[in-house]
């Protein structure tokens, strides 16, 4: 059998590991929405911040300003967020439709996140979120 360690020793790969598993939680717990979790991040932004911009909420979901785009277009079609053009700058708005999905959103966010605290501990999962946050800023900054 060949030596399989270097996957369990490599950053790439446990991170992968790790995408994989907790994107498979989050879209459980948001699947009561009908959404998937970066929609619901997506408009929880709107929610909090109308107006905010497309590269604004690119940055925050730290995300390609192409891929927003696309992620908008669909929103934007089921009726939940409108653009508006102010000169260089879209826009982007909650409709009511939305509004009245914040709460469901919010729920499905808040179990999100106690269920990977008792998968891991509230502690374990606290430090894994900083740490994994610290690694991913210092390697775009590389």
């Amino acid at each position: 059998m060949a030596d399989e360690s270097f996957l369990h020793n490599c950053l790439f790969f446990t991170a992968n590991r790790l995408s994989r598993a907790i994107t498979k939680i989050a879209e459980e717990e948001f699947a009561e929405t009908g959404l998937s979790p970066m929609y619901g991040y997506l408009i929880r932004l709107a929610i909090g911040t109308p107006g905010i911009s497309q590269k604004e909420l690119a940055e925050k979901l730290s995300v390609a300003p192409s891929t927003l785009t696309r992620f908008v277009d669909k929103l934007e079609a089921r009726k939940l967020v409108e653009r508006r053009v102010s000169g260089k700058t879209v826009q982007v708005y909650p409709t009511d439709k939305a509004r009245g999905m914040e709460e469901a959103i919010r729920r499905a966010s808040r179990k999100l996140h106690d269920r990977y605290d008792a998968i891991l501990g509230e502690e374990s999962s606290t430090a894994l979120t900083e740490t994994v946050l610290k690694a991913s800023r210092r390697l775009e900054q590389s």
